[in-house]
């Protein structure tokens, strides 16, 4: 089975007032561990940049990524999906990952395509906090659904509203998404 790994990183960091993607955490840019831990796949990998396409191009110089532009990153995540799933080259599967969730790493993706392949439902997700939500791996069944998402909405969309068909992987790390400066100084000891 061929998995690809999208990576989001076209965000404006809104909340955050500045590229969260850029941000320094345990030695390495966000965008740069997210890539990282998606290389643990070891099939393709395209990371989805917006403004800083460029500064994000040069964090992750020598790692053998993709860096695709999505020249309407400013209309949403749903955009990004799509940039990033027309990027892929052919798969039987992709995993979405955000650049903000600094405690994904390699295994837990490698733990989302075993529960694929043992589970043989379309769509394997994350779970913590209460819910469900990325990382997460879609079978090339719910690719479509993918690519019709409204540009504002992301792909936990989908995970909520097929439930029946989502096998689960436990990670409570995922919770910590960095958003706001308070939540990286919390993260980092600072606050």
């Amino acid at each position: 089975m061929k998995v690809g790994v999208i990576v989001l990183a076209a965000g404006r960091s809104q909340r955050f007032g500045r590229p969260k993607q850029l941000l320094l955490y345990d030695g390495q840019t966000l965008v740069r561990r997210a890539a990282r831990a998606a290389l643990a796949v070891r099939g393709p990998v395209v990371v989805v940049a917006g403004r800083e396409q460029e500064m994000i191009a040069l964090e992750l110089l020598g790692l053998p990524v993709t860096v695709v532009p999505n020249e309407s990153w400013e209309r949403g995540i749903g955009s990004s999906v799509r940039c990033g799933l027309d990027a892929l080259p052919e798969c039987d599967a992709a995993v979405i990952v955000t650049c903000d969730q600094p405690r994904v790493d390699g295994s837990v993706i490698q733990q989302l395509i075993a529960e694929h392949a043992k589970s043989g439902k379309p769509i394997v997700a994350s779970a913590y906090a209460g819910t469900l939500g990325v990382p997460a791996l879609f079978g090339q069944e719910i690719f479509a659904e993918l690519r019709s998402l409204p540009d504002g909405q992301g792909a936990k969309s989908i995970i909520l509203r097929h439930r029946d068909e989502v096998a689960t992987v436990d990670f409570p790390a995922g919770a910590l998404d960095i958003d706001t400066p308070e939540d990286y100084e919390r993260e980092l000891g600072v606050a």
